[in-house]
């Protein structure tokens, strides 16, 4: 997955500056044209910000389904613009902008840079940030466990030793309570991380990931546990 992220990543970025770039709009249309360009220059700018962690194992299934959105997000950004450009006069005589679309686009691209905001957040890539204002990533409203599996496997990727037996032990409890968190876990790449930690944790940690393997019942599964040994994080403890 990462040339074919690294592709994705950089076309969400030129859609990004495609959208500010573009020529202002006539009025009545250009305050609205105006805000959803600032906020394309604002993903735009976290975009880059995030592009070095893409190359991290653990970032690229929820930076895979971020970028899905946003990409198809901006791409409707882009043709709403363009609707209201002079060369397309005629055309609005016909067809009717409203501006609840400039509304919903709007809330939209909101939508995309909380949720490039919490890659960074969860890649640790922007200590400045604040993330008290952070709420789940739009493509995890539905299923906010996917989020917070998420989170613990980077905490287990990047977090201090406390940190990332805090995570495993987590990790433990969402096993204990259902065999589908379990599966979830183990899609997510949750098990390198926890292997790793196995021999390069503290006593608790290397005690909860064990405990975490154990639960996810791969631990007896050679041919898991290899695959999931070329998913190691690349981060040291």
């Amino acid at each position: 997955m990462g040339d074919n992220l690294k592709q994705k990543l950089a076309k969400s970025i030129e859609l990004a500056d495609e959208v500010n770039n573009t020529p202002d709009v006539p009025i009545p249309f250009k305050q609205y044209c105006g805000e959803l360009k600032s906020k394309a220059k604002k993903l735009s700018d976290l975009l880059r910000l995030a592009a070095p962690t893409s190359s991290e194992l653990y970032m690229q299934r929820p930076m895979w389904l971020i970028l899905e959105q946003t990409e198809h997000i901006l791409n409707e950004t882009l043709s709403l613009i363009l609707k209201c450009r002079p060369n397309n006069i005629k055309k609005r005589i016909f067809t009717i902008i409203s501006i609840d679309a400039f509304r919903k686009t709007s809330s939209q691209l909101e939508n995309s840079i909380n949720d490039v905001s919490w890659l960074l957040h969860i890649s640790r890539s922007d200590e400045n940030h604040d993330s008290e204002n952070l709420i789940l990533p739009s493509i995890a409203f539905n299923e906010p466990i996917l989020a917070s599996i998420w989170e613990l496997i980077a905490s287990l990727c990047t977090g201090s030793q406390e940190d990332r037996s805090d995570a495993a032990a987590c990790l433990v409890s969402l096993a204990h309570q259902s065999d589908r968190y379990s599966k979830m876990i183990i899609q997510e790449g949750g098990v390198g991380p926890l292997l790793k930690l196995t021999r390069e944790g503290n006593a608790e940690g290397q005690k909860n990931a064990a405990r975490a393997i154990g639960l996810l019942k791969v631990i007896n599964s050679i041919v898991i546990l290899i695959t999931s040994a070329s998913m190691l994080c690349e981060h040291g403890s």
